[in-house]
C-alpha cells in the first residue's frame, strides 16, 4: 500500500503562483509513475502533468503546458507541481496519484492505483 499526502493547495488571485507537494510512504523510484490530477466542481477528473520517476519523462495536459512543471526529489520521496500563471479556471481539487506501471502518455484516472485526499487550489480574478 502506498500513501500518498498532498500540500500546498490554498488561494491567490489569477496571476499568482502555487506549488504543490505530494509525499509518499515508499520510493517513487519503486512505484514508478506518479501524476497529478484535478476535479473542479461538476467536472471529471482530469490528469495535468506525470512524471515517470525512473526516466523522468513528463506529459502534460495541453490547458497546463507552459505553466506547470511536475518534478521529484526521489531523496524526499515527494513530487512537486508548480503552478504559475495561474487562472480561474485552474480552480480545482489536485489529486496526487500514483501507478504500479509506466505510461508514454498522460494517464487516464484508471491507470492509477493509489490516490491521496487531494488539496483545493481556488483561483480569484
Amino acid at each position: 500500500q502506498v500513501r500518498l499526502v498532498e500540500s500546498g493547495g490554498g488561494s491567490v488571485l489569477a496571476g499568482g503562483s502555487l506549488r504543490l507537494s505530494c509525499a509518499a510512504s515508499t520510493t517513487t523510484v519503486g512505484v514508478g509513475y506518479m501524476a497529478w490530477f484535478r476535479q473542479a466542481a461538476g467536472q471529471e477528473r482530469e490528469a495535468v502533468a506525470s512524471i515517470y520517476a525512473r526516466g523522468g519523462t513528463r506529459y502534460y495536459a495541453d490547458s497546463v503546458k507552459g505553466r506547470f512543471t511536475i518534478s521529484q526529489d526521489n531523496a524526499k520521496n515527494t513530487v512537486y507541481l508548480q503552478m504559475n500563471s495561474l487562472r480561474p479556471e485552474d480552480t480545482a481539487i489536485y489529486y496526487c496519484a500514483a501507478a504500479l506501471m509506466a505510461y508514454l502518455r498522460l494517464p487516464t484516472p484508471s491507470d492509477m492505483n493509489y490516490w491521496g485526499k487531494g488539496t483545493l487550489v481556488t483561483i480569484s480574478s
